[in-house]
């Protein structure tokens, strides 16, 4: 049995044909051409999950389901995607319109939401009943999996743990609050200290790893000049790991999952990150004492996570 994923970006659409182990057959992808009408965007979604199908080698009658995962607020009941800002998409019949080109039930889904039940069917949290997996790119986004299932709230509008509030009239966030995790655990966030520390001190290696130009600073480079013992790196590094640990601690407190799965482009700094972000958790978490603690480790799914959890909706 296959199923189809269908992953829904604001620059890129990506299909893929996947088993009912979570493996990847096939995967292929276009541009979203996001100004477009919904109905050429998702004639286009069709078209590629066929394509699949047919890349993949498989029987067209040995497809279960098409899941898709999406920026956004999806309505699964209703196959409606509410809302999504980075396509312009309102109250859009996904489900109604995928079924004109393919003829297979059709499941919707939050893409962070997707990528954390990848992790789970197959990837760093496969075999536990709770996980929780957060990206830290743009933004901060996560997903909750209870009982081997996505938690999305009774309006499918969660869990957005990036807008929880960790620091009261704190940095502005994109959603219009104050505070929020995202506005300082993100790779924006630590792109935006990195560029006020260097510009406050010449004299940091940052400022050398950049040949001057604060505009070349990635979410790297501070971790960069901190293994170079710059004073700089190491304290934008402290301070990152500190909210991103009272983040992380403040959902393992509310959520008790069995494995935090970590991904995005900050997870690749690996064993550095992850480290001190246990100690951290280990040391503030309400549960310290006696109980197993929750396993802090990295994303394995990477760019594919997207594409294998919205195809195990249909699981």
């Amino acid at each position: 049995m296959y199923y189809i994923g269908v992953d829904l970006g604001g620059t890129g659409i990506k299909a893929g044909l996947v088993d009912e182990n979570g493996r990847l057959i096939c995967k292929n992808s276009i541009p979203t051409g996001a100004g477009r009408h919904y109905a050429e965007i998702i004639k286009d979604m069709a078209m590629l999950a066929a394509k699949a199908v047919k890349d993949g080698g498989a029987d067209i009658k040995e497809v279960k389901s098409i899941g898709i995962g999406s920026p956004g607020t999806p309505n699964n009941k209703e196959g409606v995607l509410v809302y999504t800002n980075n396509i312009n998409f309102r109250n859009v019949p996904m489900r109604a319109e995928m079924q004109k080109y393919i003829n297979f039930p059709v499941f919707i889904e939050n893409d962070a939401n997707c990528a954390a039940l990848a992790e789970s069917v197959a990837g760093a949290a496969k075999g536990a009943d709770s996980s929780i997996t957060i990206t830290l790119g743009t933004g901060v986004g996560g997903g909750a999996i209870i009982n081997g299932k996505i938690y999305s709230g009774f309006n499918f509008a969660g869990p957005e743990m990036g807008h929880m509030v960790i620091v009261a009239d704190g940095e502005y966030c994109t959603c219009g609050r104050l505070g929020c995790w995202e506005a300082y655990a993100s790779a924006t966030a630590i792109i935006r200290e990195t560029r006020k520390a260097a510009a406050d001190n010449n004299k940091s290696i940052i400022n050398k790893l950049v040949e001057g130009d604060l505009d070349r600073i990635d979410a790297k480079t501070a971790f960069d000049a901190a293994k170079q013992d710059d004073e700089e790196g190491r304290r934008i590094v402290d301070w990152y790991i500190k909210y991103l640990g009272e983040g992380i601690t403040n959902i393992i407190n509310m959520f008790q999952p069995e494995v935090f799965v970590i991904g995005g482009g900050v997870s690749k700094e690996g064993e550095y990150l992850l480290e001190p972000l246990r100690r951290y958790a280990d040391e503030k978490q309400y549960a310290r004492e006696e109980v197993p603690h929750t396993k802090i480790v990295k994303a394995q799914m990477g760019n594919d996570a997207g594409i294998i959890g919205a195809a195990m909706l249909g699981k």
